[in-house]
This record gives C-alpha cells, structure tokens and sequence, in this order.
C-alpha cells in the first residue's frame, strides 16, 4: 500500500543485452512504480560499478522506496550488496522493497527490532546464496572448458594455416616484384600478416 508523498523507484538490471527486460518492468509497473521512476541498465551485478544505478542510489530521500523485482538485480556480490542495502536503508534513509521475497520490505519493520533482525538475517542468507551461485556457474564453466580442451577443443584466436604457395610469395616480395599489401590479398590475409609470415619464414 503506498503512502501519502511516498515515491517509488524502480531498478531493472539484466547482465546482458541479449536479455529482455520486460518481465522486470511489468513487475514494477504492477507494484505502482510510475514509468518515469523506472531505471534500466544493461551491465553485469559483479560489482556496482554501475552509472544508472549510481545516479538513481544518491537521488533517493527518506521515505522514498527502492523497488527491485530480485535481490539479485541488486548484484551478486554478497558483501557489496549489503554495503548498499545498507547505504540505501541509513544514509539515504529510503526503503527497499524486493517483489519476489516479502520478507524483504524494510517499511514493514515499523522500527521494530526484531523486524529489523529479520529483514538482516535474510538479507544475508539470500546475498550468500546468490554469491554462491554465481561462484559455481563460474566454476562449473571453468570446468567445461578444461575439459573441452582435453577433447582436443581449442579456445581463442588460432593461427592461421600457411598457404602451400607462401614461400613463393615470400620470394616474389623481397625480390620487390609485389608490395607487402599484395602478397597479403594474394595469400588471403592482411599484409600485417603476411609480413609476420615472410620474417617466420626467413630460415
């Protein structure tokens, strides 16, 4: 239920710009937080590196509400995030209301202590959660790659194949009958290349 001259803000944060934002919006929009109130930004939760979000976090006043639809929109970082929740709940003196989790509504705690343990108490639980989670998607990709690499998968730029006519070619330019940029259209590749090539291929 909204107060009396009580304005809410939304963050909608999605890691790449690949994903959708909407489902976050309509979420927000559904709460009450106006269009105009609603901030995207497309960046990774790793750190709050982020200039929306920054400029949203000092815009907040006392009684205003920081609405998310996810801790993790938030970040993932567990220790930054509660540095923030922290920043947003005392310094800025606004509220924060997390849609997917009840629990976490800081103007229902009323001032009350033990609300206010609770709302902690989950606050850390969660941002452990998600941090772990994000460990593991990390672990589990380093995982997949190493053994991708032991099927013989290669990863990263690989050299390009020498043509059979290089040594030809090589020949031909120092002998200054082609340009450098020559043999490298003659060959396929730029003339950066070719000129790597024709020093590797000295001996």
């Amino acid at each position: 239920m909204k107060k009396e001259n009580e304005r809410f803000f939304g963050y909608v944060r999605c890691s790449t710009r690949e994903q959708c934002p909407d489902r976050q919006i309509i979420a927000l929009r559904r709460f009450g937080v106006p269009d105009e109130n609603i901030v995207i930004e497309m960046m990774s939760g790793k750190n709050f590196q982020r200039p929306v979000y920054q400029e949203l976090a000092v815009r907040l006043n006392p009684g205003d509400v920081f609405v998310i639809d996810s801790l993790d929109r938030l970040g993932r970082d567990r220790n930054a995030v509660i540095d923030e929740w922290r920043f947003i709940t005392k310094e800025r003196g606004a509220d924060i209301v997390v849609l997917d989790m009840a629990l976490l509504d800081t103007r229902k705690k009323d001032r009350d202590i033990t609300a206010m343990l609770v709302t902690d108490l989950v606050l850390q639980i969660l941002s452990y959660v998600s941090e772990k989670e994000r460990l593991l998607n990390r672990d589990r990709q380093a995982a997949g790659i190493a053994a991708a690499k032991a099927r013989g998968i290669k990863f990263g730029n690989q050299s390009k194949k020498r043509p059979a006519s290089l040594g030809e070619i090589c020949e031909k330019w120092r002998r200054n009958e082609i340009t450098s940029r020559k043999a490298g259209r003659l060959l396929g590749v730029s003339h950066t290349t070719f000129l790597r090539w024709a020093k590797e291929n000295k001996a």
